[in-house]
């Protein structure tokens, strides 16, 4: 895992809290379930036991990427976002140059982004191509379907 994750302090705290609910929880689970189906005979045409263990292999692999996560977070204060351009957390009102139709969306980290709360990611095509615009600017960003040109109409923390 490389780079920054760059997080609100509530998506920290949930991401530690669903670490140490898979640590404490998951975790005890998984060992307990391959504990029944080791008891259940020949491991070698032990369905149950395979089953248990690459569920085991996933619940690991996802608490190492959440540690990774976790440790490189860089938590952002939301009172000191900068407004006169955009950047990560700032809300921003876009006007699509094409179809004439307003947009508000916020930038965040790909960990909190839900487009269906207006969130998209500081990574997406649209997060980047708005980065460091400021009011007035246009933006003509290449998305998968096809090119979007956008003029920024307001920048809010």
């Amino acid at each position: 895992m490389s780079g920054t994750n760059y997080v609100t302090q509530e998506t920290f705290e949930k991401m530690k809290a669903e670490l140490q609910y898979m640590k404490g929880v998951d975790r005890p689970a998984a060992s307990k379930a391959i504990a029944e189906a080791r008891e259940k005979g020949d491991l070698k045409e032990n369905a149950e036991y395979d089953a248990a263990k690459e569920a085991q292999g996933m619940l690991e692999a996802k608490i190492k990427y959440l540690e990774g996560v976790i440790a490189t977070a860089r938590i952002l204060d939301e009172s000191n976002i900068d407004t006169s351009k955009v950047s990560i957390l700032t809300k921003v009102t876009l006007t699509n140059l094409g179809t004439k139709k307003k947009v508000t969306y916020q930038i965040v980290s790909e960990k909190e982004a839900d487009l269906k709360a207006g969130k998209i990611s500081v990574t997406s095509p649209i997060g980047k191509g708005l980065l460091g615009k400021v009011v007035g600017e246009e933006a003509t960003i290449t998305v998968p379907a096809g090119v979007l040109k956008f003029r920024v109409e307001e920048i809010t923390a």
